[in-house]
């Protein structure tokens, strides 16, 4: 690692993105002897118990992007500017017709809808270790990297996604809306852009528009994943729909397949 106040090189940062580097296996073989549970699934920091506060005070807290980590096991992302070239998979999900819902109901009531939206997509990224990136808007934006995943961030992402489909069904919650998710798998640059103190932690490339415009072409209640993140995922796309988008800015159409709220199954999930 380089030193606390240099900047990482691109190999660090692909070690940090990608799991391999070896210091969280050091400092795992230290933390997992204090007490007590949750822990980071990183560096098993303690987040519970006797051993918390002695964590807060080394900035081993809670990471705000995704709280089953700690805030130190991220702090050269945060901190320094940089990143580097890896494959993740990447979600959007985005409220339909939400201009003409905010005609229909009052603004405390269309917060209130955005604001279970929010909650539940920031829930259901973390619970399948996604990395909540930002909130845009009517749109959440979530970044499933290997580090996190295991290596299983294809399947990962299409799980959350098709949960999130399920769960946001108005006709199963009052509170529901309706929703349109992309999903993609490729390569992007991730890290943190931006001079500090305003470093933010995101991914940039190609991919990561192509599945911005994945979300927009979605209908309501859709799920369109891309090609690429079926195949890593080795999701059984037999019973879906294929679809050829010719999407704003693409040279070529990209090939998707569908999944609705009645079509979803999270149990084909694989994990590494």
């Amino acid at each position: 690692m380089d030193g606390p106040n240099q900047p990482p090189t691109d190999e660090v940062w692909r070690g940090m993105l990608l799991g391999t580097d070896g210091r969280y296996a050091r400092i795992r073989s230290r933390l997992k002897h204090l007490p007590s549970e949750p822990r980071c699934k990183m560096c098993a920091a303690p987040f519970g118990g006797i051993g918390r506060p002695l964590m807060k005070l080394i900035g081993r807290d809670r990471w705000g992007k995704n709280p089953k980590y700690c805030a130190g096991c991220f702090e050269t992302l945060s901190t320094f500017h940089g990143g580097a070239e890896i494959e993740a998979s990447f979600l959007f999900a985005d409220v339909r017709g939400s201009t003409t819902l905010a005609e229909q109901i009052s603004p405390s009531e269309f917060r209130r809808r955005l604001d279970h939206f929010y909650d539940t997509a920031s829930t259901l990224l973390v619970d399948h270790d996604g990395i909540v990136d930002k909130f845009v808007g009517d749109e959440v934006v979530g970044i499933f990297i290997p580090a996190l995943t295991q290596n299983a961030h294809a399947s990962r992402a299409i799980t959350a996604a098709a949960e999130l489909l399920r769960a946001m069904d108005p006709a199963g919650d009052p509170l529901g809306l309706p929703i349109g998710i992309g999903v993609s798998t490729g390569i992007a640059f991730v890290g943190s852009v931006g001079a500090p103190p305003v470093t933010e932690f995101t991914a940039l490339g190609d991919i990561v528009n192509t599945t911005a415009r994945l979300a927009s072409a979605a209908r309501a209640g859709e799920l369109l994943i891309g090609e690429r993140t079926a195949v890593v995922a080795r999701y059984d796309t037999s019973r879906l729909e294929r679809r050829s988008l010719e999407l704003k800015g693409k040279t070529e159409a990209v090939p998707v397949f569908v999944v609705t709220t009645g079509t979803s199954d999270s149990s084909q999930e694989v994990r590494a």
